[in-house]
């Protein structure tokens, strides 16, 4: 597939993944660029964009403008950039994305896109890994799509951080972080598999912010989330990006987990993300997911 004569689609892995070059975004793209990217970002789950050195905060929030309204930076974090939509990723201030995620499933109304602009990047390290929670679910056993059919999780901000990261717990400028992310708690109750509202696929939705799945005991629980983690991280399901400058990433937020690599030490990593607003997930009986706890309204753009 090709957007303009001058740009190059290429493929990046066999699960998810496209490299796009030759191609300037912005929020005068021309309405037939815009469509053709957003096309590729739902068969592809995840484009990079080659060259976008141009950007700053006011240009990604207005090209990111083009694929949907915006949500607010976070439901809890302020991004105290110009741009209100902008939220800095940002290693010196604690923030290391590194365990499996969706962007803010703890809300009842996850993004639909996430995008990433890469503004500091440190000489080595901080890859970010991708996996394909659609081509997951396909590849499940029929007796494990059966029974994820049937299951849902709770999600929340207020996360179990020693667990998913795989540490005695958050300390210096990362509990600081930690503080702030869990100032309003929310808590959301979503299908473990969602109909994706563009694609009609069947998506797996899980990730660190899962507390427990429903109806089940605590080590049933963790088993199960174990089990299907195990299925949407396998190496056959994943793409490893090694950023670039002038890098900018936009990923299907409901068809995808990531993972940011922290194998950097103490050097600086800054990213800027804007996301795009999403709509309540349904189950495959046409359920809705429903908020428990904390009210998402003003982030989801409502």
């Amino acid at each position: 597939m090709s957007i303009t004569t001058t740009t190059d689609i290429r493929r990046v892995a066999g699960s998810l993944g496209a490299e796009v070059t030759g191609l300037r975004l912005g929020p005068d793209m021309p309405d037939h660029e815009v469509a053709s990217l957003r096309a590729a970002i739902l068969e592809h789950k995840l484009v990079v964009v080659r060259g976008q050195d141009h950007l700053d905060d006011h240009g990604h929030a207005g090209f990111v403008r083009r694929l949907g309204a915006l949500t607010t930076a976070h439901p809890t974090i302020t991004g105290g950039q110009a741009e209100a939509a902008v939220l800095p990723v940002d290693s010196e201030h604690g923030n290391k994305a590194n365990s499996w995620h969706t962007d803010v499933t703890f809300v009842d109304r996850p993004p639909a896109f996430t995008t990433l602009r890469a503004v500091v990047l440190p000489p080595f390290g901080g890859d970010t890994l991708f996996a394909n929670t659609a081509r997951a679910y396909t590849n499940l056993p029929a007796g494990l799509r059966t029974l994820a059919d049937g299951l849902w999780a709770e999600h929340s901000n207020d996360y179990d951080y020693a667990t998913t990261h795989g540490v005695e717990g958050p300390t210096g400028a990362t509990a600081d972080y930690h503080q702030e992310f869990t100032a309003t708690v929310y808590r959301t109750h979503h299908p473990v598999v969602r109909v994706h509202p563009e694609t009609g696929e069947r998506v797996l939705q899980l990730g660190q912010f899962v507390s427990r799945i429903l109806g089940v005991n605590g080590q049933d629980s963790r088993d199960l989330l174990a089990l299907y983690q195990r299925h949407i991280t396998r190496q056959e399901n994943i793409v490893r990006w090694r950023w670039a400058p002038g890098d900018f990433a936009v990923w299907d937020n409901r068809a995808t987990q990531h993972y940011a690599v922290a194998d950097y030490g103490d050097l600086p990593r800054r990213m800027h993300r804007v996301t795009v607003a999403g709509d309540v997930p349904v189950s495959i009986t046409g359920e809705r997911s429903r908020a428990v706890e904390g009210d998402a309204a003003a982030y989801a753009g409502s």
